[in-house]
């Protein structure tokens, strides 16, 4: 599913952000990408996403080698990787609803399909009662979960959760976890940076532990050792 082959990120002058990346996350894996502030993880999320390319090495996403890829390519690209953020990014004048149509709206994608498409989307995070509801009146677990809605709506084969659960309670944060493992159930990859120590142990999955750009340990059933 997706190949890291000795890849370097350097931003000028000379700060060395990842090095010597090699990584294969296979297809339906469910993987924790954790490290300390400044270890590399950003950078590794930004490459994944085609937002930098690598200076050295190469990146390939399902066969896709993306390492050069054209600037017209990327939005096909991140179609299939969909992504959650600690800041949610709803639109707060739009429901519940219409924060999740618009990410298939701007891609032109028919009100018919749409209409199709987005209550199946919401019963799996189980926002479907809650549809017309504006992000003002949900609370933090439901905005995120109205966020991995959005994410969704492209039926991505990566979901890459970038801190997803740092605004969030313990609670909330449990609920967001087992959605995350629901939706790898369903085939998804699934992508989680996070610096939870708890949710990383509670999970058993595969961690990977940067440190200074560089992958440190990766364990296929691991905890969070720093």
């Amino acid at each position: 599913m997706i190949n890291f082959k000795k890849v370097n990120k350097i931003f000028n002058p000379d700060v060395m952000a990842v090095k010597d990346i090699n990584l294969h996350i296979r297809p339906k894996e469910f993987v924790s990408i954790v490290g300390q502030s400044g270890a590399g993880k950003s950078t590794l999320i930004k490459l994944l996403t085609a937002v930098e390319k690598p200076t050295k090495g190469s990146i390939t996403i399902g066969g896709w080698d993306i390492t050069d890829i054209k600037p017209s390519d990327v939005p096909v690209l991140r179609r299939q990787i969909g992504t959650v953020f600690q800041d949610f990014k709803l639109l707060p004048q739009k429901t519940v609803f219409e924060n999740v149509a618009f990410a298939l709206q701007v891609c032109g994608v028919s009100n018919k399909r749409i209409k199709q498409v987005l209550p199946q989307v919401l019963k799996i995070v189980g926002l479907h009662e809650k549809s017309d509801r504006f992000p003002h009146q949900l609370s933090g677990g439901e905005i995120q979960r109205a966020a991995i809605a959005r994410a969704l709506v492209h039926r991505p084969k990566i979901l890459l959760a970038d801190e997803p659960t740092g605004n969030l309670d313990s609670l909330n944060t449990q609920d967001i976890i087992d959605l995350l493992l629901k939706i790898n159930e369903f085939g998804t990859t699934v992508i989680l940076v996070t610096h939870n120590k708890d949710i990383v142990n509670r999970l058993k999955k595969r961690v990977i532990l940067l440190d200074g750009g560089k992958i440190v340990s990766d364990q296929e059933e691991g905890k969070y050792i720093l």
